[in-house]
């Protein structure tokens, strides 16, 4: 009975596409007319010219070769048709995983301090790695020293978490913040006029003559500590104190400074605050501040300069932290903003 019925053909519907053979041999899509023919579609062609549309161009097939963090060829197959778009965020992801994974040397998280009705720090958040140049900057009043005086123990913050490697810490005085690593040189340098410029470079950390002197008289080695920060100065490049025994008093401004400067890049591994330390020095010293600050953070230490020179914040810095009114306003790169950037968003003419 199946032989008997008539066969029925099957015709398109009118308004439906059908699907062309040349999609199952998996060709590139340029071979791909940009319009379906009537032909295609069921329908008598209306005359030969209309078989022949035009073709979707030819992809260009230059890309620029960016290299793979894997250490591969440009040319890999398993890079061959990867775009470039993705190989750069490949390259920056693994770039913020390495960062990610050291914690900062010193962080600070949500620190608020109040002096009775005054507000000196209200929720700042602060981060400096290791190597790393940050640099804080900010209008009088916006809580600049106040950060740094509880960064380092000369303050007491009521609320918020410092911590050192990752781990939390509290600073009560200046000596536990000292004892870790971190010297800092304020604003009132913290010199001692009546003694001399070895007597202050080790100025609570005074080296005690061997033996019973020492131990039992408590007799300082004059002699050694003299030594000592003559090597020091040398090494660090200061040509401004040539004799270590002339009173503090007797010298100007500028020496001052470097005396205070020199001393906390003497003694501190792991972080060097600087609080203005350019401020009363000439063109000259305040160039061997800057070296000096280059020296420290090849050698790994983590500095933190607070300056309202911005030629000098930018030339140095790595990352800037903008204060305004007690609250952190923006952390911005040299690279990213300019010094009219900076400014506008120190003063809040401009948004973040």
């Amino acid at each position: 009975m199946d032989a008997d019925r008539p066969r029925l053909r099957l015709e398109p519907q009118r308004g439906h596409r059908c699907q062309s053979q040349r999609h199952h041999r998996r060709r590139h899509r340029r071979h791909e007319s940009l319009r379906r023919s009537r032909h295609d579609l069921g329908h008598p062609p209306r005359g030969p010219h209309r078989r022949r549309l035009p073709q979707r161009p030819r992809a260009r097939r230059s890309r620029r070769l960016v290299p793979d963090p894997r250490g591969r060829h440009p040319r890999h197959r398993r890079r061959r048709h990867r775009s470039v778009d993705q190989e750069v965020e490949v390259v920056n992801s693994n770039n913020q995983d390495a960062s990610a994974a050291t914690p900062p040397v010193l962080s600070a998280h949500r620190l608020v301090k109040t002096f009775g009705h005054v507000v000196g720090l209200d929720g700042v958040s602060l981060e400096v790695h290791a190597g790393e140049v940050l640099a804080v900057i900010g209008d009088n009043g916006a809580g600049k020293s106040t950060l740094i005086k509880c960064l380092t123990g000369a303050e007491v913050p009521d609320e918020g978490v410092i911590k050192l490697d990752g781990k939390e810490v509290q600073f009560r005085r200046p000596q536990d913040a000292r004892d870790v690593g971190i010297e800092t040189v304020y604003q009132t340098l913290a010199v001692s006029p009546a003694l001399d410029v070895a007597a202050n470079m080790y100025l609570g950390r005074e080296i005690r003559r061997p033996g019973v002197l020492g131990t039992a008289f408590r007799m300082v080695d004059t002699k050694e500590m003299r030594a000592r920060a003559t090597e020091q100065l040398h090494q660090l490049g200061i040509s401004t104190l040539q004799d270590v025994t002339v009173p503090i008093e007797n010298l100007s401004g500028g020496q001052r400074q470097a005396v205070a400067v020199a001393r906390a890049a003497a003694f501190g591994s792991r972080v060097v605050v600087l609080d203005e330390p350019t401020a009363a020095l000439g063109v000259r010293e305040s160039n061997h501040v800057l070296e000096l600050i280059l020296r420290l953070k090849e050698k790994g230490v983590a500095v933190i300069l607070i300056s309202h020179n911005m030629p000098q914040v930018f030339e140095v810095a790595d990352h800037i932290h903008i204060q305004r009114l007690g609250k952190r306003a923006a952390t911005i790169t040299p690279e990213s903003h300019s010094m009219t950037d900076a400014v506008a968003i120190m003063t809040g003419a401009k948004a973040a």
